[in-house]
């Protein structure tokens, strides 16, 4: 699996938008549109804990994929997160793969720096593709 970045943009927001690739043997890839992060941020920000920038460049390991409940945070979405740590020393914590339910609605578009898919019904096949494949890796791109 692979994140980078692309020259989109989310109208009234401006977040970038992010693609997120998944590449399985003998299947064509599959894309799904995210933002990360918010717009606004400065480079020197993806390492520093609280930034709200995106994910810093660099490998890392899928760590579980599990469903949200009622009880967590509404901007994480109603379906699943997919746990991310990274492979190299950073402040960032508590990184994912969410779906964003208030990407390009105002102020809070975007997420504190986990991957917020935009389409709700990508992050169910991405997760059940995850599993069903064995995928653990993630690289973050530019």
């Amino acid at each position: 699996m692979t994140l980078v970045r692309t020259v989109r943009t989310l109208p009234g927001t401006d977040d970038p938008i992010w693609e997120l690739q998944l590449a399985l043997p003998g299947q064509p890839l599959r894309s799904y549109d995210a933002v990360v992060g918010k717009a606004g941020w400065r480079p020197e920000d993806r390492l520093r804990l609280g930034s709200r920038a995106p994910l810093p460049q660099g490998s890392y390991r899928v760590t579980l994929i599990e469903p949200l409940g009622e009880g967590d945070e509404p901007e994480l979405g109603r379906f699943v997160w997919i746990g991310l740590e990274p492979r190299f020393e950073t402040a960032r914590k508590g990184l994912g793969i969410h779906h964003d339910p208030s990407a390009g609605r105002g102020r809070r578009s975007g997420t504190d720096g986990c991957i917020g898919l935009i389409y709700g019904n990508d992050l169910l096949v991405l997760g059940d593709l995850l599993q069903r494949s064995g995928t653990r890796e993630l690289q973050v791109r530019d």
